[in-house]
């Protein structure tokens, strides 16, 4: 059997949710881990998890693109749950009967470790299941903000649950975990406090970030500074909306007068030290044709490639 296997998110700016736990290090570990049992029963498995993405979308899109070029037999999207703190239990999503029929048993055999039995629901809603063409079912394990769900959780008895349920076998092969978030340093938060620095946004004390891949009040400010200076409500947590003005700015457009970029011209306004509003009216033009003459740069007004140079390297 040809399984591809996607641990969900996991590809900023898609990143999952938090709770007690970080959804991006279970989903990671307890797909780690289905990867390696399936291997060791025989079975072929193509990893779905692109390693870079400009966008949910295109993250998304990605997986089902690996999927579907490697003509794999299941698709398996593993993902965790957040929503009220109350909400628990197990469910798994699906769009056809054939996926129906794969959902129920890896339901029935995560339901045996404890959980509450959600069912298997309508997956019609959900990206990677309408753009794959095999059988496909997405996996919501637990819920990652509920206690009484994060008291029964173990990756590796997930893991195994999953396997049994997919193959009707069990594999007890040893798997090198992914640690918690507070254990191990988090690649999507060591990324954030890189693009930061390099958009030159401080913490609240002024000072550059410590890149060191957790998650402090430091980072937090940063987060809530650069939320502030793209318009957007500053929530310390850097969501999709955050990412997708980040990924924008780090693109380098063009950049004219009488440019309405948005976050892009309120991030540059930013730097000129003016009233960030987010049009390239004749105040910012002045002020960029300053910073090129102080730069020795053509003052031409227009923000290209040697001078976005100066600005983010």
């Amino acid at each position: 059997m040809k399984f591809g296997i996607d641990s969900g998110h996991n590809c900023p700016p898609d990143t999952g949710a938090r709770g007690i736990k970080f959804e991006d290090n279970l989903t990671l570990d307890v797909a780690n881990r289905v990867i390696a049992k399936l291997r060791a029963l025989g079975n072929e498995v193509v990893v779905c998890k692109p390693s870079s993405a400009s966008t949910v979308r295109d993250s998304l899109s990605k997986r089902c693109s690996t999927a579907n070029a490697s003509r794999v037999d299941i698709f398996v999207s593993i993902h965790f749950n957040a929503f009220n703190r109350q909400a628990n239990g197990t469910e798994v999503f699906a769009t056809s009967d054939t996926g129906r029929k794969i959902a129920k048993p890896v339901l029935d055999e995560i339901v045996k470790l404890g959980f509450f039995n959600r069912g298997v629901k309508s997956g019609s809603h959900l990206y990677v299941l309408k753009n794959t063409d095999m059988p496909a079912i997405l996996v919501e394990g637990c819920f990652i903000d509920s206690q009484k769900d994060m008291n029964l959780y173990n990756p590796e008895a997930m893991a195994n649950a999953i396997v049994k349920g997919l193959t009707g076998k069990a594999s007890s092969v040893p798997v090198n975990p992914v640690q918690d978030e507070e254990d191990n340093v988090d690649a999507t938060i060591l990324r954030l406090q890189k693009s930061l620095n390099r958009l030159k946004i401080t913490d609240r004390n002024g000072k550059a970030l410590v890149e060191d891949g957790f998650t402090g009040a430091n980072t937090k400010s940063a987060v809530e500074k650069f939320q502030t200076i793209i318009g957007v409500q500053a929530t310390e947590i850097a969501d999709s909306t955050t990412w997708n003005a980040i990924n924008i700015i780090l693109a380098k457009r063009i950049l004219r007068p009488k440019h309405a970029g948005g976050v892009v011209v309120r991030y540059l306004q930013y730097r000129l030290g003016l009233e960030n509003d987010g049009i390239y009216g004749p105040q910012t033009e002045i002020a960029v044709k300053n910073f090129q003459k102080q730069n020795g740069l053509d003052a031409d007004g227009i923000v290209g490639p040697v001078s976005w140079q100066k600005f983010i390297g």
